[in-house]
């Protein structure tokens, strides 16, 4: 054990050579932390046996003292590390944490995902090929775990945890439901009926826009939701300001006038 080397990424048997500045590093991260480029996992070619320190060409065990560098290696990926079923998916390019039968790679997603998601999910083409909308780190290749929204979109699982202890329930790409709120808007319905408007918003409307169906629709105003009238969500946002009753009456009665003087 005392010939492991290890950092916050990986614990391994060998040191990897940098094609790019030919300096040892545990992992590409720790390389990429310190240098001022990146480097490319896929092109590294030599590794240095931390019980020995022979030079070698890059496998799971030394040549020369026969000690393993990592209970599970990729040759295409230079990934050594401890068994964790790890598998390489070829549409990805890259090493997935498995096993593999519990996951499968979608085409338009181009990521691997829980078989439970297999055709109940959305599709978003490439949606891996992009940072995480709430730290900015990278999504395709990142070590944390992919949390998969309802509307399609990813971010980190950490990231997602994060959002829900701080009270956010929406997507912060295209505004959507991070999960089903039936049950919360249930209880915002019971709410805004025991708490009625004073008298002189009664008979108030607004127009809203849904973020969960895209709907635009005028609906009660009310301090503590907007409800939409198509799905029944209350994660909506006001178009405009108040319509009052009589307003609204005025601006209807002004548009039929109208219609009568173009007939005439």
């Amino acid at each position: 054990m005392a010939s492991l080397v290890g950092c916050e990424h990986y614990v391994r048997g060998c040191l990897l050579k940098a094609p790019c500045c030919g300096k040892l590093y545990v992992c590409r991260l720790c390389h990429d932390a310190q240098e001022n480029h990146q480097m490319d996992r896929f092109k590294v070619r030599e590794v240095q046996c931390s019980k020995c320190n022979t030079l070698q060409q890059a496998q799971q065990t030394c040549q020369q003292c026969q000690f393993q560098f990592g209970e599970y290696y990729c040759d295409i990926c230079h990934l050594f590390d401890k068994d964790k079923k790890q598998y390489h998916c070829q549409p990805c390019g890259i090493c997935r944490i498995g096993p593999s039968e519990k996951y499968f790679h979608c085409d338009k997603c181009n990521l691997c995902l829980a078989q439970d998601l297999r055709g109940n999910h959305r599709c978003v083409e490439n949606v891996s090929r992009q940072n995480c909308p709430v730290c900015m780190e990278d999504m395709h290749t990142s070590r944390i775990g992919a949390h998969v929204l309802p509307c399609g979109h990813l971010l980190h699982k950490t990231c997602f945890d994060d959002m829900v202890k701080t009270g956010v329930h929406r997507c912060p790409l295209c505004m959507q439901s991070a999960w089903n709120l039936e049950y919360h808007w249930k209880l915002l319905d019971k709410e805004i009926a025991q708490t009625p408007m004073p008298s002189e918003y009664q008979d108030a409307t607004v127009q809203v826009i849904c973020h969960d169906c895209q709907t635009h629709c005028t609906v009660p105003f009310h301090v503590l939701g907007l409800k939409c009238s198509g799905c029944g969500s209350y994660n909506t946002a006001q178009d405009g300001g108040l319509i009052w009753q009589q307003e609204g009456q005025n601006l209807q009665n002004e548009g039929e006038a109208q219609q009568q003087d173009e007939s005439e």
